[in-house]
């Protein structure tokens, strides 16, 4: 069976964006493929290496998440990166071999570099998408499910592991391919992805009230609707974006007709998606604060998961250290 693998940083409470852009398609991934998924601890000490006190509570929620949403321990290796140090020596090595300018040119390095109120200004922030190769190389990953935002890393991926085979003269990595969703691009409240990056997200824990808040008094939408009676343009619209992706079809369809011709004022708009993403992100949220209330549960979760991380991590870098004669 082909291997998948992905992680998740536990910086921060997840959002939707992160359930329909990954975790959904992760459930969905364990039943056709051997399945690792990571909590990117080391990843998260890229803006939170001041904030460490908060990456251990991120590490339980992220877990809880990945339960409530349907993953199976049984199924699927849910570890912490940490746990694996294997991932740590392969990036070193990787390092060695990886010329300075492919990891300058990834996209997302300026981006977040402009974007970011965290200091990104360090040697792991740049070095990060060569420790994301080692952490799927070291699996031997075929799928990674990703967003558009990462195949560009993944594309990188490639590259090193082409190098690390014309280098050393065995060819011991697949060359990792993307999954990607339909919703592989989930706007935030103030229309850019939705990222806690940017503090626009509707997160998972978040109660229906908060929700109702949010959609109607922080989502952005049509700018150019200015009262009530003024005809609306959805195909512009942030919130009829939402609509399609957590709406029923009825009520899709009604928006598209009456918002052009003023049949829906904005709050009335807003407040019927909020109804919507309540209706899927509660049972979540209750699922995921069962799962909170039992951390040794969680702590045992992740524990399994590495033991069986960690044998398949030490088998490849036998292979690593032979190709490269140490």
């Amino acid at each position: 069976m082909q291997r998948v693998l992905s992680g998740v940083q536990p910086s921060g409470s997840l959002h939707l964006g992160n359930l329909v852009g990954a975790i959904e398609n992760f459930v969905k991934l364990q039943e056709q493929y051997q399945a690792f998924y990571m909590i990117a601890d080391w990843h998260a000490l890229t803006s939170k290496f001041d904030k460490v006190q908060e990456i251990r509570p991120a590490i339980q929620e992220v877990t809880a998440t990945f339960l409530a949403a349907g993953l199976d321990p049984q199924r699927a290796t849910l570890f912490v990166q940490s746990a694996v140090k294997e991932h740590a020596e392969l990036h070193l090595l990787f390092s060695m071999m990886t010329p300075l300018s492919w990891v300058e040119r990834v996209p997302t390095y300026k981006e977040k570099l402009q974007n970011s109120e965290a200091d990104l200004g360090s040697y792991g922030f740049l070095g990060y998408p060569i420790l994301q190769a080692a952490d799927i190389l070291i699996y031997k990953a075929h799928k990674v499910p990703v967003g558009e935002d990462q195949l560009f890393h993944l594309e990188l991926t490639r590259e090193i592991a082409r190098r690390f085979h014309f280098l050393y003269g065995r060819e011991l990595f697949p060359e990792p391919q993307a999954v990607l969703t339909q919703a592989v691009r989930v706007p935030g409240l103030d229309g850019r992805k939705m990222s806690k990056t940017y503090d626009n997200g509707l997160y998972l824990r978040d109660t229906p009230d908060v929700i109702l808040q949010k959609c109607t008094r922080q989502m952005l939408s049509d700018t150019a609707r200015v009262r009530k009676n003024d005809p609306g343009n959805p195909e512009v619209c942030n919130v009829f974006t939402f609509h399609k992706l957590f709406s029923e079809a009825a009520t899709v369809a009604m928006v598209a007709e009456e918002c052009p011709r003023a049949g829906i004022g904005c709050f009335d708009c807003k407040k019927r998606l909020a109804e919507a993403i309540t209706a899927k992100v509660e049972p979540l949220r209750q699922k995921i604060e069962d799962h909170l209330a039992h951390p040794a549960h969680l702590d045992d979760v992740l524990e399994d998961g590495a033991q069986r991380a960690r044998a398949v991590a030490s088998a490849t870098m036998d292979e690593v250290r032979s190709a490269m004669g140490f």
